[in-house]
């Protein structure tokens, strides 16, 4: 297991490294937390909706986590193109190790987006309903960024091409951010809608997130996790077998 916390502190050195990457992930996030809710408040209030920074802000928690996780598998083609990744994958240590620090690393860099951008929602005006269930949020912050790398990292296995992969990056993180319930409430969804939303496995994090910061879960939070959890465990078996059939 050293070779897998080797693998995690060097996905963490990068990023520490990397000031442009820091501000640049966190612009979007920023962007769509001061133009919605506060742009988009007084309507959702006056709709009955409530406060919609309240709502908005595990949305854009979760939209941080996405953006930062999923694209962590670029480093796969990164390494590949110059030469790192062999230098990797000739080490003494299986291929599942490597995934795991790799997997592992990413979900913390993308867990350190999510409470810079929860620091800026407080800062902005979110208030917990519940402090006592922050650690459940950080489990939940946890589980959505390890799915997420994982889905990166089985998606870097197969490309190598970093423009390839940003395209289709583009093509299934916008989706599964607007289709899951980060911007609206699932309640009153047409039939249609609603069946895309509780499929878009995004929505069972943002869903958690909002009940153990918010209080308002519409799926439940044990399903929440049990949903998360399950995910997880496959997409990480996915992108390991995918990573061990890497040719070099």
């Amino acid at each position: 297991m050293n070779a897998v916390w080797i693998l995690c502190l060097r996905q963490l050195k990068r990023y520490s490294r990397s000031r442009a990457r820091i501000v640049g992930s966190l612009g979007q996030p920023v962007l769509f937390l001061l133009a919605l809710g506060f742009g988009l408040g007084p309507t959702f209030r006056k709709a009955g909706g409530g406060d919609y920074l309240q709502f908005l802000s595990p949305g854009v928690i979760a939209m941080a986590i996405l953006f930062t996780s999923i694209f962590s598998g670029i480093e796969i083609i990164w390494d590949r193109q110059f030469g790192f990744l062999k230098e990797t994958l000739v080490a003494p240590v299986s291929r599942l190790q490597v995934v795991l620090g790799r997997a592992i690393g990413g979900a913390l860099v993308a867990m350190v987006q999510g409470l810079i951008v929860l620091t800026i929602c407080l800062i902005a005006g979110f208030r917990f309903q519940n402090a006592a269930m922050l650690p459940v949020a950080l489990l939940f912050m946890f589980l959505i960024s390890l799915l997420f790398t994982s889905i990166g990292t089985a998606i870097g296995s197969l490309l190598d091409d970093m423009q390839g992969f940003q395209l289709i990056m583009n093509f299934i993180v916008m989706p599964l951010f607007f289709l899951s319930s980060a911007l609206f409430p699932i309640t009153g969804l047409p039939a249609a809608l609603r069946m895309v939303v509780s499929i878009d496995p995004l929505s069972y994090g943002v869903d958690g997130l909002r009940g153990a910061l918010s209080d308002a879960s519409a799926f439940g939070m044990a399903t929440d996790m049990l949903v998360l959890a399950s995910l997880t465990a496959i997409m990480l078996s996915i992108g390991s077998y995918l990573f061990s059939r890497i040719q070099l």
